[in-house]
């Protein structure tokens, strides 16, 4: 490109290079939503216009919501005239007003309640002029109470610490679900809208769904066309790509083309789709389509000041429908929102030329954008700072890739100045400066880059969806850690921080919430902690009922729509029972405290034991690296593989074990080449003397490595070589490879899904139960269970399982031996009738077992291609409402004090659904391996998960001898040790020296943990 052509386009883009100015914060009183306190458990207060307790267009009302209760905890109030009356509540009984102390709050009285639900309230108030403060809700959140009170008295943000009870089950996103149910419905559109500016891209989702959910059905369904609109680029930014598709589909259908607002919502996002697929081509296609023509005049508008919510609030109290698109500023007539987008569409059109490197058409393309955008209102609609920023970095990106890094940076800077006045502490502002850090990467400076790099990675645990929002923006940052880590001490540190950045919620969050459950042992608060997880559970699987009922678009006054008004009164009551159980926790000071989501790479030092290591991997994009550390040392390498790469090794190997062929399944000789380089390419950066010594080695996986032991690597050549030889000869037996130096032949192998769950479970202390096993397993056949072959049973569908499935059980000799060994009279095992999903969800001791063990079918798949997968255990058929399976929920719901569940079935170690997750309660994780039947399992209260990753043998007794080895290891050996030992005689017999016979169980949890207690 010539030295003219880059002036002319530094020309085009000058005015996207204007630096940003300073604004003061808004006081309170103009925000519809603000944080209680600035530490402990996140609470914030959501404005509430339509509160029953507010007369006047100047009274103001609040609902307090906190992290894990499913509805508020109590509300806040200025109201005019300073009535007290006004705050009472028939249903309380209530003590005489006495002084409180309220810090920074001067005359503050409190009144103590106690409601018909036996429930105790407070009420905070105070006086200034003609205006009365208060603060009521359940006492379990006087901290929360104290701070609001004095925030909406001050009108100003007030420090302080929020100490109320959290189970941790929940995450962002279902904290963002409460609190959009706390808002009228325009306020949550606002709040959505924001938090998409903002990129917490998972909590709009769950503000734009519940949306969704509370208006189908009832009297303003046309405004859910929006909503499926706004949900199609939600799940499009979180990478769910064919549930945008079905989003924008549906949208569509209902018409969304042939509004002026909502089809251009459309055509925009289905433009942002397509450009998160790499499309740019597909993403112009998409922003030439025909939108409807709107009216200039169709609506008045209110012109002069910028408008904030609080004043338009003010001025449409009566009617609290107020108009906002993309988060903007309340009351925009028809025409300016279409104006918006529009130019949000010429922005798009400027990023799809960028990624053609149509450099000039795309920086002409971003100039008209801005341009557009400060003519709404001459410039004052603040919330079109997100869609500048967004430009202005876009244009840094052609100046930097045209030759021009002086302008770049500036541009950079600005992007994030923007932010950092209309966004501060959000994903959209990390990402930025995450932008600015990798353009100093790129220009060699790398100091710049890694320190803020850093900056970005302590700021995200503390701000909201950061996580899913700047993970693949730290790539550079990995490249330049590994690049250092041979010079750099801090390097290894750095990256493990880093890494925990990638942590997904799944079995590493269950194991954290049964870890917190356990913290002092298993005793009244305990139980009290599973209740209040159990209800949200139940929160979970009501709001997805009602998502399944609101899907069906049902007719105002249809019968539908009368199941769904049942179904939302339904989930209210759970919500208040859930929210109660919640302050009942607060009189426990050990779930006030909140466990730490990250861990520090010395203080996992300090809990690895000697002999022991820890090898944790990260993908990051294509890229792979690890992080080793054992008490001694550290260090951080980058892999010479990519994760395709990693993956067709993974999908090769275990072809080589297990493969279906015409329905069969065949084992072939095992890939032991490819599983040595596979070592090598793990391994061998670390040093060759990196495993002496270790005989306990902790590994976190990720991607496709969750689906292969570690045990099957090959760590020395010599073996390799001897087979090889050995197998070039004529009539060689393949499957004979003994003398392979397999990595699980000198060492415990622990399967770990975090660092932080890692040290969570070590630290839970063992079991309490009394008896010693309980084996389940050998179902009844079909032809035994009567009561389901007469008329009793359940109706089979085209996704149920044939009952071809259970006619071949396994046998339950291995849970006799095993009973025998851990003492007949502190060990129960169930076969036949007896093991069936009904039988098993009625035991009343289940409590009392420290290690269940079932041998029997796992289900992970699906039955057919078009049906989901949703894992079970099989079991036998047991009356009238039986399938014959232990589901994904059956199993989460089961109540276990136990230190191991085994698993001896097929590839119980898979993944369910993220369909399957949420059906059981699960609000979080899904789709990714372990977090099936282990996670269930987890779930129910087992600390470790003893878990197949193929499906088990029977040739040779192979599972029995495995098992037979668990059990005879004298108690208190390491769980670990005892099924390495018992691998080990497998590896040496000629029969079962193949990794199929003896690789497929992995320990989930702390392998040092033994399976009999002394």
């Amino acid at each position: 490109m010539s030295k003219a052509s880059l002036v002319a386009i530094a020309a085009t883009a000058a005015a996207l290079a204007q630096p940003a100015s300073a604004a003061a914060p808004e006081r309170l009183s103009i925000q519809e939503s603000f944080r209680i306190g600035n530490a402990g458990v996140r609470c914030t207060a959501q404005l509430r216009p339509l509160d029953p307790k507010l007369k006047s267009m100047f009274d103001r009302g609040y609902a307090i919501v906190c992290r894990d209760a499913a509805a508020p905890v109590g509300f806040l109030y200025e109201l005019k005239g300073g009535d007290q009356a006004r705050l009472a509540e028939a249903d309380r009984r209530c003590d005489a007003p006495t002084a409180a102390d309220v810090p920074g709050v001067t005359g503050a009285k409190v009144q103590e309640c106690e409601g018909s639900d036996m429930l105790r309230y407070r009420t905070y108030t105070v006086a200034r002029g003609d205006a009365l403060y208060a603060s009521q809700g359940l006492s379990g959140y006087d901290s929360a109470l104290k701070l609001g009170l004095a925030s909406i008295v001050t009108d100003r943000p007030v420090a302080g610490e929020v100490q109320v009870a959290v189970t941790a089950a929940g995450d962002p996103a279902a904290f963002a679900r409460v609190q959009a149910g706390a808002l009228d419905p325009d306020g949550a559109l606002s709040e959505a809208y924001a938090r998409n500016n903002a990129g917490n891209y998972a909590e709009a989702a769950e503000f734009f769904q519940t949306l969704y959910d509370r208006t189908v059905g009832g009297t303003d369904s046309s405004k859910a066309t929006e909503y499926l609109v706004n949900q199609g680029l939600q799940q499009s930014n979180l990478g769910n790509m064919p549930a945008a598709d079905d989003a924008f589909t549906q949208a569509e259908a209902r018409g969304a083309g042939d509004s002026p607002i909502a089809g251009r919502l459309l055509r925009n996002y289905r433009a942002i789709h397509q450009m998160n697929q790499r499309r740019p081509r597909q993403a112009l296609q998409e922003l030439d389509r025909k939108v409807a023509a709107v009216d200039r005049y169709a609506t008045e508008s209110v012109v002069g000041a910028e408008i904030t919510p609080r004043l338009a609030e003010e001025i449409n109290r009566a009617n609290a429908s107020l108009n906002r698109t993309q988060g903007l500023d309340s009351r925009l007539t028809q025409y300016e929102r279409a104006q918006i987008l529009d130019a949000q569409a010429e922005q798009l059109r400027g990023v799809a030329l960028r990624m053609q490197r149509r450099y000039p058409e795309a920086l002409q393309a971003l100039e008209r954008a801005d341009q557009a955008l400060a003519s709404v209102r001459q410039g004052r609609v603040v919330s079109t700072a997100f869609m500048r920023s967004e430009a202005i970095g876009e244009a840094a990106l052609i100046r930097e890739t045209t030759g021009n890094p002086g302008a770049a940076e500036a541009s950079f800077k600005n992007a994030i100045g923007l932010l950092e006045i209309s966004y501060p502490d959000s994903a959209s502002l990390l990402q930025a400066r995450s932008r600015l850090a990798a353009f100093y990467a790129r220009q060699g400076r790398a100091d710049e880059a890694m320190k803020l790099y850093q900056q970005v990675v302590a700021d995200s645990e503390q701000v909201s969806g950061a996580a899913a929002a700047v993970r693949q923006a730290l790539a550079p940052y990995f490249a330049l850690l590994a690049q250092r880590s041979a010079s750099d001490p801090a390097a290894a540190s750095a990256m493990f921080a880093a890494n925990q950045v990638f942590v997904r919620p799944g079995v590493a969050q269950t194991q954290a919430v049964l870890a917190r459950e356990l913290s002092e042992g298993d005793d009244e608060a305990a139980m009290l902690f599973r209740e209040a997880v159990n209800q949200s559970r139940e929160v979970v699987r009501q709001t997805g009922e009602i998502s399944m009922l609101a899907a069906a678009n049902p007719a105002d006054g249809s019968d539908a729509a009368k199941m769904l008004a049942a179904a939302r009164t339904r989930l209210a009551d759970l919500e208040k029972e859930q929210t109660a159980l919640q302050a009942k926790l607060s009189k426990y000071p050990r779930y006030k405290v909140l466990s730490p989501q990250t861990l520090t790479l010395a203080d996992l030092q300090k809990t690895l034991k000697p002999g022991e290591a820890y090898y944790q991997l990260r993908l990051v994009g294509e890229d792979a690296y690890a992080v080793f550390a054992t008490p001694q040392r550290t260090q951080a390498i980058k892999l010479t593989t990519t994760a395709a790469q990693l993956g067709e090794a993974v999908a090769k190997l275990r072809d080589t074990i297990v493969s279906v062929d015409n329905g069969q399944l065949v084992t072939l000789p095992f890939d032991v080449v490819r599983a040595r380089q596979l070592y090598r390419t793990m391994f061998d950066p670390l040093g060759p003397d990196a495993l002496k010594g270790v005989t306990h080695l902790v590994v976190e996986p990720d991607g496709p490595l969750l689906q292969l032991p570690p045990t099957l690597l090959v760590t020395d050549q010599t073996g390799v070589d001897a087979y090889l030889a050995r197998t070039a000869k004529k009539d060689a037996d393949k499957f004979d490879m003994r003398g392979i130096a397999w990595l699980g032949r000198d060492r415990e192998v622990t399967t770990a899904v975090s660092a932080r769950s890692f040290t969570d479970v070590r630290q839970i202390a063992p079991s309490n139960g009394k008896r010693a096993y309980l084996g389940l397993g050998e179902n009844a056949p079909p032809f035994t269970a009567a009561s389901f072959l007469s008329t009793g049973g359940p109706a089979r569908g085209d996704c149920d399982w044939p009952l071809e499935t259970w006619s071949h059980p396994i046998s339950s000799a291995e849970l006799q031996f095993a009973r025998t060994a851990m003492g007949g009279r502190q060990s129960t095992v169930l076969t036949g009738s007896d093991f069936s999903d009904t039988a098993i969800e009625k035991l009343p001791d289940l409590r009392d077992y420290r290690v269940l063990h079932f041998a029997t079918h796992g289900l992970v798949t699906a039955p057919r291609p078009q049906c989901p997968a949703r894992p079970a255990l099989l079991t036998s058929f047991g009356g009238p409402n039986s399938d014959g399976l232990l589901s994904f929920k059956e199993v989460f719901d089961l109540k276990l004090d136990a230190d191991y569940v085994i698993l001896s079935a097929c590839d119980t170690a898979g993944m369910a659904t993220v369909k399957a997750t949420r059906e059981a309660g699960v609000e979080t994780g899904g789709n990714y391996a372990l977090d099936g039947l282990v996670r269930a399992f987890v779930g129910a209260g087992a600390r470790g998960v003893i878990a197949s990753h193929w499906p088990v043998p029977d040739d040779y007794d192979a599972t029995k001898r495995l098992i037979t080895g668990l059990f005879s290891a004298p108690p208190g050996t390491p769980a670990g040790q005892a099924l390495r030992e018992a691998q080990v005689k497998l590896m040496d017999d000629a029969n079962t020296s193949h990794p199929y016979y003896w690789a497929a169980f992995a320990i989930v949890g702390d392998a040092e943990r033994p399976l009999l207690q002394k």
